[in-house]
């Protein structure tokens, strides 16, 4: 199987360590399973990981030496050093690449554990081992005229997919840079819960991350770097806003209207639309009466205000969720004291990693040696992808739905309480007003930014009692009134109002608002919806990633089917591709069966992945691989293709 281009790989041939010191430095901290892996790769002896089996890898841990001893760990990093040497010598040459069955069996023996046959092809893809149908497939023979919104993750990827595509496409962003939610938040703290060699794109992988869980500017940057890589800028429109789209029945195409700063609108026609402008966009600002009078600075996590200084303030923070666990450690060493106001409380998994730079051996291990990073990245997905997945399977016969979902989930809660009363053993008051009374995942699980560290600090308060009300500078609370300088909201997006306040109309003239409502959004694959000919969703509907895995990865997923469509309508000679309602609704009716047996359905529990009706809109139910399988090909069937093209 040959490398194709839309993954990079490392080659010792660019390493100008001639003496070879700077490999062997590099090697003294490589992590042995992916090494392993690395040699069996390069020699084409599938022997290493027979002769030298890794231990388990548990949970989120690298397992960096494997499970061997001392003596054997110095035998595995000198074979290693004498291959790659021999490679940089030109004295060897590499084995070619594995094939899909090797793949996986390869990763089983490093991990310690079975990798399923099925994960072959997708792995394969995602490592750049073999062509991937969005970034290596061929151009269309006709053009196409494409319309993205917003060069966000989502944008730049189905970006990138157009322009390997040889769409003609314009990407239009209403700010003045790329990055979208990573643009917008960049509050005190901000960071990603997804690995950082996980959280990249198959196409534009990254060997120079200098942090396992990498922080807002670095992320930014690499988004900044994708964009320029790709070749991307030259198509983005910054400082435009779509406001409308009407689709034109009589021409089939769409009729797009966009604002530019001045308030000035122009009008832009298109064959297709894409959205990119995600979940995560607006800002949920609570309906606490008195809060737009607060006397002092008052703004959202995701607006953050960086004029207003903290130092020695007295600072309340509503919420205690994804960006609250950033922000207030890292706000209370520079503020008089800080008052958290928490409406419940979320399970937090530790993470050896989570805080730790990358060793810059590591970095150079993953620049230079052909595979390292691949096989890094690989593992990685195994661990973070569907692992977790048959755990947040309600079973209906398990005895304490109360506490857990099936016996699995139940093992996960004592595990994360024991974590919990180990971080604050002595304060026994704060264990209480953390400890969740929810199965764990029932709620996004959160990985410990030195929260608990934090809350035990004496100028740090923990309070559990609902705002009810804000007067002048003081928060009212059911059971107490607490003096703030300032007000900070932690408290998240509008997730379930999707596409707001974006006005979309198919053929109906129905605008999809109307046609969802303000809470009910449904798509099939979460990328498309009858009535809307030609209209393409990015991170739509049911496809927020719950269980794990790397929103990348689930981009690439939806810029495939995408790209899929677009071929199959160039090939028909149509005009519009239009999913049936029969197929939309068939979809739409497995989401919600599949998620009725799940966590985010169990009831108890109030989270922003369900509407007003129980019914879970943004969350995917499936396995990424079920969904890179089902996005994979598309289903003619699915489609009513229609108009001759001209």
């Amino acid at each position: 199987m040959s490398t194709t281009p839309h993954g990079p790989h490392p080659d010792m041939t660019d390493d100008a360590d001639d003496d070879g010191q700077a490999l062997r430095a590099a090697l003294a901290v490589a992590n042995l399973p992916t090494l392993l892996l690395v040699l069996r790769d390069l020699t084409g002896d599938a022997s290493w990981l027979v002769d030298h089996a890794p231990s388990r890898t548990i949970a989120m841990n690298d397992n960096d030496e494997g499970g061997f001893d001392a003596a054997e760990q110095q035998a595995i990093r000198d074979a290693a050093f004498t291959v790659l040497r021999e490679i940089r010598n030109g004295t060897r040459k590499p084995a070619p690449t594995p094939a899909d069955t090797d793949l996986v069996d390869a990763l089983s023996r490093s991990l310690g554990e079975p990798v399923p046959a099925e994960y072959a092809v997708s792995m394969a893809e995602d490592a750049g081992f073999a062509p991937h149908p969005a970034f290596d497939g061929p151009e269309l023979e006709r053009d196409l005229r494409v319309l993205v919104i917003g060069a966000g993750v989502s944008g730049l990827c189905i970006g990138a997919a157009l322009r390997s595509l040889g769409a003609d496409f314009t990407i239009v962003e209403r700010h003045d840079d790329v990055g979208g939610t990573w643009l917008a938040n960049d509050y005190p703290g901000a960071g990603v819960d997804t690995p950082s060699h996980l959280y990249s794109f198959s196409f534009a992988p990254r060997g120079e991350w200098s942090r396992y869980y990498p922080r807002q500017d670095e992320i930014l940057g690499y988004l900044r770097d994708v964009a320029k890589d790709q070749e991307l800028l030259p198509h983005i429109r910054f400082g435009r806003e779509v406001v409308s789209a009407e689709w034109r029945e009589a021409s089939a195409d769409w009729l797009v209207r966009i604002a530019d700063g001045t308030g000035a609108v122009s009008e832009e026609v298109a064959d297709a639309v894409v959205s990119s402008v995600g979940q995560l966009t607006t800002p949920m600002v609570p309906d606490i009466p008195g809060l737009a009078d607060f006397a002092g600075p008052v703004f959202h996590t995701a607006e953050w205000d960086h004029s207003v200084l903290l130092a020695g303030k007295r600072v309340g923070v509503v919420g205690a969720g994804a960006s609250a666990m950033q922000v207030v450690p890292s706000i209370a060493e520079e503020a008089g004291e800080t008052l958290v106001f928490q409406r419940s409380p979320q399970w937090v998994s530790p993470n050896a990693n989570y805080l730790r730079e990358i060793d810059p051996r590591i970095r150079y291990l993953m620049q230079h040696v052909p595979h390292y990073r691949e096989w890094y990245r690989l593992r990685l997905l195994w661990q973070f992808q569907d692992k977790l997945h048959p755990t947040l399977q309600r079973d209906p016969d398990w005895p304490h739905p109360e506490r857990s979902l099936n016996a699995v989930n139940d093992k996960h809660r004592a595990f994360f309480t024991e974590y919990i009363k180990e971080q604050l053993a002595g304060h026994e008051d704060l264990i209480e007003k953390v400890l969740p009374d929810y199965p764990p995942y029932g709620k996004r699980m959160l990985l410990d930014y030195d929260w608990y560290r934090t809350l035990k600090r004496p100028d740090v308060t923990l309070i559990t009692s609902g705002v009810k009300a804000v007067e002048g500078s003081t928060i009212v609370t059911d059971d107490g009134r607490y003096d703030v300088d300032v007000l900070i909201l932690a408290t998240g997006f509008t997730a379930r109002r999707m596409l707001h306040p974006l006005d979309l109309r198919g053929r109906s003239g129905v605008p999809l608002s109307e046609q969802w409502g303000d809470d009910d959004a449904w798509a099939y694959l979460g990328v498309t919806v009858p009535d809307f000919p030609n209209l393409f969703l990015m991170y739509g509907p049911n496809t927020n990633l719950g269980h794990g895995g790397s929103t990348m990865f689930s981009a690439e997923c939806q810029a495939t089917h995408v790209v899929g469509v677009l071929r199959e309508l160039a090939a028909r000679g149509a005009r519009a591709a239009e999913v049936t309602d029969e197929a939309s609704a068939d979809y739409v009716a497995r989401v919600d069966e599949a998620h009725g047996k799940m966590v985010w359905t169990h009831p108890g529990m109030g989270i922003w992945y369900r509407n007003a009706a129980g019914r879970v809109v943004t969350n995917s139910p499936w396995r990424l691989v079920d969904y890179w399988a089902m996005t994979r090909e598309v289903d003619p069937a699915a489609y009513r293709w229609t108009g001759a093209a001209t």
